[in-house]
């Protein structure tokens, strides 16, 4: 692949949320999978796993606990005050009810040495302690498992499926892990719906570069 090939790859990916009523082949999924946890990630932990769901009956009880949490947002006051965006955001919050497939990112928790040393150090040093404290704003698990996630929407597109990936179910995540049995320790952080689309959204505008990079000579 060439640089025009990539550009042209990364440029044509949309996030999709309509999708054929069509089964995906569970080896596109694997070797997809396969190749996201070549991304990079903290300590070479690899802290992340994906539960591949295709059964219907699944998607739906997940689908039907993150609406539950979503109608109970919606009779919160503070929705109204902040208008039609939130209760649009809410609406979309269970949209993958009908995906062919759905894929359930979990983390595992990580700790480097450096960040242990920091917190045995914090109780007796307030340096420390903001040390700590800025390198938590990096959360070195959820930029690990996101960094698989960029690569996995990339794949899947090159191989011809969409995919969304969405952050807000996780408002419902005890129930989504209650139905997936996540063991403790782990915590799901993103869903991604996955079938061949049947959508094809316009491109949204994109910032100029000069606007998010700057040159430090």
């Amino acid at each position: 692949m060439n640089f025009n090939e990539l550009e042209t790859l990364i440029k044509s990916r949309r996030s999709i949320r309509v999708w054929e009523k069509k089964a995906v082949p569970e080896s596109l999924l694997t070797q997809a999978i396969e190749l996201a946890t070549y991304a990079p990630n903290a300590g070479n932990q690899q802290n992340w796993h994906f539960y591949v769901i295709t059964n219907p009956k699944t998607i739906t009880a997940i689908a039907d606990g993150v609406q539950q949490s979503a109608d109970a947002m919606a009779s919160w006051p503070e929705v109204d005050k902040l208008g039609e965006a939130a209760k649009a955001g809410l609406k979309r919050s269970s949209s993958f009810r009908n995906a062919p497939v759905l894929i359930a990112v979990a983390a595992s928790q990580y700790s480097s040495p450096v960040e242990q040393v920091m917190a045995l150090r914090e109780k007796v040093d307030p340096q420390a302690k903001s040390m700590r404290e800025w390198r938590g704003i990096a959360n070195s698990k959820i930029q690990s498992v996101s960094s698989a996630i960029a690569y996995l929407l990339l794949i899947l597109h090159q191989m011809g499926l969409g995919a969304v990936w969405m952050t807000g179910p996780i408002q419902a995540k005890g129930a989504i892990e209650k139905v997936i049995k996540v063991p403790e320790g782990s915590d799901i952080v993103a869903l991604i719906p996955v079938g061949y689309p049947a959508e094809k959204p316009p491109m949204k505008d994109r910032k100029a570069v000069n606007l998010v990079c700057e040159f430090m000579k």
